[in-house]
């Protein structure tokens, strides 16, 4: 198991998570390379200091530019609000680094296809952290639906919902509130939230070719934390939209910070000729199946618990015995995973920067027709 050397850029919620699986990826994945926690970024050093000590770090910085330029650094994981995944990745790349950046991709598809393009241009390793992927429950349908078991999909409606930016007396901007400031996010629930329900659906059902959107902020001003000054809200509170699918299927999709009640209730549910399938991130574990060829006076919904520690259910096999539960981080670690063994066998793991882009085209495209009120093409990758 070779060393690898690992600078994580940002020491929020995203760091956490990010630098708990560089911890725990080599103690229950047969990995070619074993992360070396060796550097973590932040502009704040009180922060960066005490992060490192609480996590292992060798080391701290506080400008990402210094950790480019040292050669004890092999991969850069980019835990930065939106606004600066572009500026670090591409100084990743000309620095010849692995890189793994934190999801949505960029603000924008300009954004993001300078990414691409500067990946490419160097030939580095590089991975977006759509995390949900790889919820082993997630991962088998996309196993059930390659093996053709749901037949003809038809409908494909997915959602997220949360609450917590209901109250007109929550700012925008600084550190913790940066997703409210559309300078520094880009937009809100869309690439917020929408993004990972989106990533998913290419995942499992393929391209969207057109969207037809609304969306609605519903707080128009908010006492910014950096300025002190009541300031336009620029972002999406909620998001709906209609798509097609290249296959010809239909979709709805739902996000909102105003559904009272929810935290991240994040659910979809794909209708196929055959059978149908539905997820519910509340109830992780859980597959709920329905074949329409099982015999009529058994046929209905069946719920899944994805544990099997046999192998028939993805990445189960590495943790515990058959019936008790992982977690959110878990997600993290597989896909850390997947990552590190795509690098060892030169077959990248999915999403890179290019496939991860055209989940930013389809915002792009929803932030588009909620504009102009009409349908919009989703621009090809």
């Amino acid at each position: 198991m070779k060393p690898l050397n690992v600078a994580v850029i940002g020491c929020g919620f995203m760091g956490r998570a990010h630098t708990n699986a560089h911890r725990k990826v080599w103690n229950f994945f047969d990995v070619p390379y074993r992360p070396v926690l060796k550097v973590i970024c932040d502009v704040n050093e009180e922060r960066a200091k005490k992060f490192a000590e609480r996590w292992g770090f060798e080391g701290y910085e506080t400008d990402y530019r210094k950790v480019m330029q040292r050669d004890d650094i092999d991969l850069v994981d980019i835990c930065l609000p939106n606004n600066f995944h572009a500026e670090v990745a591409i100084a990743a790349a000309k620095a010849g680094k692995m890189i793994i950046c934190e999801k949505p991709l960029a603000r924008d598809g300009k954004e993001a296809l300078a990414m691409v393009k500067a990946v490419e241009k160097a030939g580095v390793p590089n991975f977006v952290s759509f995390n949900y992927r790889r919820i082993p429950a997630v991962t088998l349908a996309k196993q059930l639906i390659e093996e053709g078991r749901l037949g003809r999909i038809f409908h494909y409606r997915a959602k997220f919902l949360q609450d917590w930016t209901i109250s007109k007396d929550v700012p925008q901007g600084g550190d913790a509130l940066w997703r409210l400031d559309v300078k520094a996010a880009g937009s809100g629930v869309t690439g917020d939230l929408l993004a990972h329900c989106i990533d998913t659906a290419l995942w499992l059902n393929g391209s969207i070719e057109k969207v037809n959107a609304m969306t609605e902020t519903f707080v128009k001003e908010r006492l910014h934390q950096l300025t002190g000054k009541v300031e336009k809200v620029g972002i999406d509170d909620a998001c709906a939209f209609l798509a097609r699918f290249s296959n010809g299927s239909l979709a709805t999709f739902e996000s909102t910070r105003y559904a009272r009640g929810h935290k991240a209730l994040y659910t979809f549910e794909i209708n196929g000729e055959h059978a149908s399938i539905a997820w519910d991130l509340h109830d992780a574990h859980r597959l709920q199946w329905f074949d329409h060829r099982d015999q009529g006076k058994v046929r209905g919904w069946r719920s899944i618990h994805v544990t099997d520690h046999g192998g028939d259910h993805p990445y189960m096999d590495k943790w515990w015995v058959p019936g008790l539960m992982i977690g959110f981080e878990h997600s993290f670690v597989h896909q850390l995973n997947d990552f590190l063994v795509g690098v060892a066998s030169g077959k990248p793991a999915s999403p890179t920067f290019k496939e991860a882009l055209e989940t930013q085209y389809v915002c792009d495209a929803v932030l588009k027709s909620a504009k102009t009120g009409r349908w919009e093409k989703v621009k090809k990758v």
